[in-house]
């Protein structure tokens, strides 16, 4: 076909009306024709999206600009960073010889350009702190996190069901430990009469693998002040909030990683209302280095997530998968990507050659490309394009020279990081942990008293704890509380030991809604019912749900 039936078919394939994102241009042996935009409508950006190609190709100055536009259009966006390089869009780029060249080729004009950026952080690095209750995780999640068997998350789920009835805040890993500690310990009779059969056989596993994950630092991650999902949907005079998750340390722990990503998207999906199909995403999520996200995933986690990518749609919410190969990400999951820019890849041995055959029959047959032989001859920054129309339908392929980010393609200094930080409404909301009365306090204060002999001095009240709305911040409403101690009488224990004096059979339901349990588990009611929501989606999805 000739160079006018070339255009012909770009410019109606990619001639969308509503709002969208200029990709580039699209090329042909060689030449760039810049009145053939390849342009992304918003409105189908929450059909998910396949960024992937070899190292070195730009697949990370992709994403960033294609976030920059999505800011501009006033959509927020959440970034993993994994290698640090996505720190440089909160400040302005240089202008040089090579972006003007190729914006003149692609027909468009290009000005350095900063964008409102939030530094979010699970671990030491800088940032604002994120932190989730293990309450939110829920069993499905949590015993995944540990790597358990089927009877060993059979107990996890004890003690979430446990926590629930006798109104125990189940905040942070120390939290879960005192409880199985308890139940597994001086209670397992009672437990056992009322739960069914306690496999203590796998409490000493289970405290094991609690002990690994903490030195994974993932005692930093379970905690309060909870982060609320909601602080991810936010503008700013017009720009949508960029907000940098910044992953540096967590490339040797993918399970951390992917489970604290399932529980993203699983609180997204419970706590952002259904919008169906809108004319630009509510929040757009890309995750970099994905293939981080199914290492090591058994055949239900891909099921779940697949549900997740199906079900979060109808939220207004895109998600983009970023990674060397196409072939890195499920086939199911995969399927339900309609978005796709394709990097070049290399040949350098013949797997790789075979790699690349199949990842050229993802993307539609062209009357234009040898799409095998063009896969390997991309250059940087160029990469072949094909993405849903306003009708839901796919585009033609496009080889395409992409449009350069405008903010900086270096990371930023760590004083430029630290003041950016330093000034950021959430980092003040969320840096400061709270150690509210939990499971811990409760179970821990009340199991030392009841050790104490009759007639000796009981120990110092336990600190109840009281809650106060903290103001919104970010304009974005509040449901995290501020804590304030105010002396109170210990909690009762929800089983007595056995050798203690019983001068009556006690009502133990109207022991624990009577005592400063009740009033202490008054600051986690938010957390319960987000919670509530988060593990019945997850126990939907994974076929295990329990009845709450």
């Amino acid at each position: 076909m000739n160079a006018g039936e070339f255009l012909s078919t770009i410019q109606s394939g990619y001639g969308f009306k509503g709002d969208s994102i200029l990709l580039g241009a699209a090329m042909r042996e060689g030449t760039v024709f810049p009145e053939a935009q390849v342009r992304l409508p918003l409105r189908t950006m929450n059909r998910h999206g396949l960024i992937s190609g070899a190292t070195g190709t730009g697949k990370t100055k992709t994403l960033a600009m294609m976030a920059e536009q999505l800011s501009e259009a006033g959509v927020p966006t959440l970034l993993m960073d994994i290698k640090g390089d996505l720190s440089g869009l909160a400040m302005p780029g240089t202008a040089q010889p090579a972006i003007a060249e190729r914006h003149a080729k692609i027909g468009s004009e290009w000005s350095a350009s900063a964008y409102p950026v939030e530094f979010l952080t699970l671990s030491q690095e800088p940032g604002t702190r994120l932190r989730a209750t293990v309450l939110e995780f829920g069993p499905v999640l949590f015993s995944r996190l540990l790597g358990l068997n089927e009877t060993q998350s059979s107990l996890v789920a004890l003690v979430f069901k446990f926590c629930d009835d006798k109104r125990l805040p189940l905040v942070d890993l120390k939290d879960f430990k005192k409880v199985l500690e308890y139940i597994t310990g001086e209670a397992k009779a009672n437990v056992a009469a009322e739960y069914g059969l306690v496999p203590s056989a796998s409490a000493g596993l289970i405290l094991r693998k609690l002990v690994e994950l903490e030195q994974q630092g993932a005692e930093l991650f379970f905690g309060e002040p909870s982060f609320e999902v909601e602080d991810l949907c936010r503008a700013l005079d017009g720009f949508g909030v960029i907000s940098v998750l910044r992953l540096n340390d967590l490339q040797g722990r993918p399970k951390l990683f992917s489970s604290f990503m399932l529980q993203l998207l699983a609180e997204l999906y419970a706590k952002l209302p259904e919008v169906g199909d809108v004319d630009k995403p509510k929040l757009v999520v890309f995750i970099d280095e994905a293939h981080l996200l199914f290492a090591e995933a058994e055949k239900a986690l891909l099921e779940e997530i697949e549900m997740v990518i199906k079900l979060i749609r109808s939220k207004g919410v895109g998600i983009f998968f970023c990674t060397q190969l196409p072939t890195d990400i499920p086939g199911d999951v995969l399927g339900q990507l309609g978005v796709k820019v394709q990097h070049a890849l290399r040949a350098f041995t013949a797997k790789d050659r075979k790699a690349i055959k199949l990842v050229a029959e993802n993307y539609p047959e062209s009357s234009f490309y040898d799409t095998t032989t063009l896969l390997t001859e991309l250059g940087i920054g160029e990469a072949f394009v094909t993405v849903l129309d306003e009708r839901g339908a796919p585009t033609p392929l496009a080889a395409t020279l992409l449009a350069a980010p405008r903010s900086r393609m270096g990371p930023l200094t760590r004083e430029e990081l630290e003041g950016i930080i330093a000034a950021s409404p959430l980092a003040q909301k969320y840096n400061t942990p709270l150690d509210a009365q939990s499971a811990y306090e409760i179970l821990g204060g009340k199991m030392d008293n009841a050790t104490t002999t009759p007639g000796a001095a009981k120990p110092a009240a336990a600190a109840r704890r009281t809650y106060a709305p903290a103001p919104a911040m970010g304009g974005a409403s509040s449901t995290n509380e501020a804590w304030r101690g105010e002396p109170a009488e210990p909690a009762e224990l929800p089983y007595e030991r056995p050798a203690a004096p019983a001068p009556a059979q006690r009502n133990v339901v109207s022991d624990i809604f009577g005592s400063s349990v009740a009033k202490g588990v008054a600051r986690s009611v938010a957390v319960n019912v987000a919670g509530t929501l988060t593990r019945s989606l997850m126990g939907v999805l994974m076929g295990k749900g329990r009845r709450r």
